[in-house]
C-alpha cells in the first residue's frame, strides 16, 4: 500500500473544501454530513470558490511530488483547476442555463440521490428543500451579472428554462410535492415538507418570471457561442486540446462511414433495398424486441447489466466485489434521460443506472437500448468509476471521487460499446444495429455541435451557408432514430451546452488512438500487449484529463 504524501494531503484538503462549498456534490459522491444543506449559486460563492482553486494551485506548484502517482495528481489537478479558474475569469458561469445540466435541473434531481429510510433523512430533505429559494436567488444574481458582462444564454435556452421552471413550480408535476406524498413519517414532518415544497414551487415560479422578464430581453437570438468560449468548453469536457477544425472534418467522415455501415446492416435485417427506417419498423414489429411497462423495463435493465458483469469478470476484466453490484432504477424526473450515478464513498449506496421515462411512455425497444446498458453499466461507467473508487490503496480521494471529465468518462463508455461488439456480445443483428444507431447519433453530435457553434459551412444538400437550427434539425432527422420530442430535446441540449456532446465520440477516438499506440510501442519493445492489462492500467489511474492520461499510458 502506498504511503500518503503531501500532494495527497493537498488533494484531500481540496475535496474537503469542495464538499463544504457544494453540499450537493457531497450527496452525489456519497460523502455524509451535508445532505441537509443546499449549494450557494451566488456571485460571491463563485468568487470564493475561485480563490480556493487559485490557492490550491499555488500550494501544488510549491510542493514536491514524491512518486509517479504524485506527478499525475499534480498534472491532473493543475489542468482541471487551472481551466476552472480560466472559465470563471471569462464569466462562462454567468450564462449557465441549458435544458439538462444547469441549476434549473440539479436543484431538483439531487433529491433522487437522497436516502429516505429514516426520520432523520426526511428531515434532511425538508431542510435542503427549504433552502431552494435562497439558492435560486443566488442563481438569478449570477445570471444578472452575466447580463452586465454581456454573457447571456441564447434565447432558445431561456425559453427552455421558462418551460422547465414552470413544470417544477406546478404542484401537479413538481418533484417537491411528489416527495411530500412519499414521506413515510408523522404529520408534523409532512407539514414541514409541504411548507418547504410550497416555498420551492414559489421560488421556481419566480425563476420562470425572471427568465421571461429580465433575462429574455438580453438573450441573443443566435445559438452559437463562438470559437473563444467554445474552445474553453471543449477543453473542459474533453480534457485535451484538440484541433477543432480537423475534428469537425473528422466528424463529417465518421458520420458518412457509420451511416453506410448502418444502412448496409438495414438491408440484412429488412431485405435488399431496405432503408434504416424500414429496418427500424421491422425490429419494432418483432415482439421479441419489445418490453411493456416500466417494471418490466427495470427488470430487463437489471438482468442485462448483471449478465454483462458475469460475462466480463475474470475474462476481459477483473471486477472488484463491490463493483459487481449495480442497481437499476426508474427515475422520477420523466425527462427521457438515461444516466449513471456512482456508489457512495463507503459503498453503502451502490452504483445506479437510471432511466427517466417520459410521462405516458410504456413500450420500449431492447434492440435500441441494449448497448446503452453496456454504456452505463459494465464495461462502461460503472466499471470505470467503480474501478477507480476501489483503488483507494493508490489514489487519493480527489483522484477516486472528484476527477472527472466527459472525454474520459463518456469516451470510455462509447469505447466500451464497441468493445462489447469486439467481445462477441452484439452478434444479434438487432443489437448490433442499435449499437450503430447510438454511434451514429454521437457522430452526428460532433457535426452539429461544432458546426453550429463555430459557424461551419453546412452541406449543400441542406442548403449551404452556415449551420443553423433548421439545418441541424434536418441533419439529425436524417441520421437519428429518435421520436421528434426527444430529438428536439437533444438538439436544444447541444445548442445550450456547447462542447459537451462531441466529447463522447471525440473521447472514444482518443481512447482508440491510445490503445493502438500502446500496442504499437509494446511490439517495438518486444513485449506482449494484452487488452486486459491495458484496460486495467488505464482504469486504475482514475478519470484523468485525456492529455494527462496519454502522457502516462504512453510514457
Amino acid at each position: 500500500m502506498r504511503n500518503t504524501t503531501p500532494i495527497d494531503d493537498i488533494a484531500e484538503s481540496y475535496v474537503d473544501a469542495l464538499v463544504a462549498h457544494s453540499p450537493m456534490t457531497a450527496t452525489a459522491l456519497g460523502i455524509p454530513g451535508h445532505d441537509h444543506l443546499m449549494d450557494d449559486f451566488s456571485p460571491a460563492a463563485a468568487a470564493a470558490w475561485a480563490r480556493i482553486e487559485r490557492d490550491t494551485l499555488n500550494t501544488l506548484s510549491a510542493a514536491a511530488p514524491q512518486d509517479e502517482t504524485d506527478e499525475v495528481t499534480v498534472a491532473a489537478m493543475t489542468d482541471r483547476l487551472g481551466l476552472s479558474v480560466e472559465r470563471y475569469e471569462a464569466g462562462d458561469h454567468t450564462a449557465e442555463l441549458n435544458n439538462i445540466a444547469s441549476p434549473v435541473q440539479s436543484l431538483v434531481e439531487i433529491f433522487d440521490l437522497m436516502p429516505t429510510d429514516t426520520y432523520e433523512q426526511w428531515d434532511a430533505i425538508a431542510s435542503r428543500m427549504s433552502q431552494i429559494p435562497t439558492a435560486i436567488d443566488g442563481y438569478m444574481a449570477t445570471l444578472r451579472e452575466g447580463i452586465h458582462r454581456g454573457t447571456v444564454p441564447a434565447r432558445r435556452a431561456v425559453a427552455d428554462g421558462i418551460a422547465q421552471a414552470r413544470k417544477h413550480a406546478d404542484p401537479e408535476s413538481s418533484r417537491f410535492h411528489q416527495l411530500v406524498t412519499e414521506a413515510a413519517f408523522d404529520d408534523e414532518q409532512r407539514a414541514d415538507l409541504l411548507e418547504a415544497a410550497q416555498a420551492a414551487s414559489r421560488a421556481y415560479w419566480q425563476l420562470a418570471d425572471f427568465f421571461a422578464e429580465e433575462l429574455a430581453p438580453h438573450a441573443p437570438a443566435a445559438d452559437a457561442v463562438g470559437r473563444e468560449r467554445y474552445e474553453r468548453a471543449s477543453r473542459d469536457f474533453i480534457g485535451a486540446r484538440i484541433d477543432l477544425d480537423e475534428t469537425y472534418e473528422w466528424g463529417v467522415e465518421q458520420l458518412e462511414h457509420l451511416a453506410a455501415e448502418q444502412e448496409s446492416l438495414a438491408q440484412d435485417i429488412a431485405g435488399p433495398g431496405a432503408s434504416v427506417a424500414d429496418a427500424v419498423r421491422a425490429l419494432n414489429a418483432d415482439p421479441a424486441n419489445q418490453i411493456h411497462g416500466t417494471d418490466a423495463l427495470r427488470e430487463w435493465m437489471q438482468a442485462t447489466a448483471d449478465r454483462a458483469i458475469e460475462d466480463m469478470d475474470g475474462i476481459h476484466f477483473d471486477i472488484p466485489a463491490p463493483v459487481r453490484v449495480i442497481e437499476c432504477r426508474i427515475a422520477p424526473s420523466q425527462t427521457g434521460a438515461i444516466y449513471y450515478t456512482p456508489p457512495a464513498e463507503d459503498w453503502s449506496r451502490p452504483g445506479r443506472m437510471w432511466w427517466s421515462v417520459p410521462r405516458g411512455v410504456t413500450q420500449f425497444s431492447t434492440w435500441l437500448e441494449k448497448t446503452t446498458v453496456f454504456h452505463e453499466g459494465v464495461p462502461g461507467h460503472h466499471l470505470q468509476i467503480g474501478q477507480a473508487m476501489f483503488n483507494a490503496a493508490e489514489l487519493n480521494r480527489w483522484r477516486r471521487l472528484v476527477s472527472w471529465n466527459s472525454g474520459h468518462g463518456e469516451g470510455w463508455a462509447l469505447y466500451a460499446e464497441r468493445l462489447m461488439e469486439e467481445f462477441g456480445h452484439l452478434e444479434n443483428m438487432a443489437d448490433r444495429f442499435g449499437m450503430l444507431d447510438a454511434q451514429r447519433l454521437r457522430a452526428t453530435r460532433v457535426v452539429v455541435d461544432l458546426g453550429v457553434h463555430l459557424g461551419k459551412p453546412a452541406f449543400d444538400r441542406y442548403g449551404g451557408g452556415t449551420w443553423d437550427y433548421d439545418k441541424a434539425w434536418t441533419l439529425l432527422r436524417d441520421n437519428v432514430q429518435i421520436e421528434e420530442k426527444q430529438l428536439r430535446f437533444e438538439l436544444h441540449r447541444y445548442l445550450s451546452w456547447p462542447g459537451q456532446a462531441p466529447s463522447y465520440r471525440v473521447g472514444q477516438r482518443i481512447w482508440e488512438e491510445l490503445r493502438r499506440e500502446a500496442q504499437r510501442r509494446a511490439v517495438l519493445r518486444g513485449e506482449e500487449f494484452t487488452l486486459k492489462d491495458f484496460h486495467t492500467r488505464a482504469l486504475n489511474m482514475g478519470a484523468l484529463p485525456l492529455d494527462v492520461l496519454r502522457g502516462q499510458l504512453l510514457k
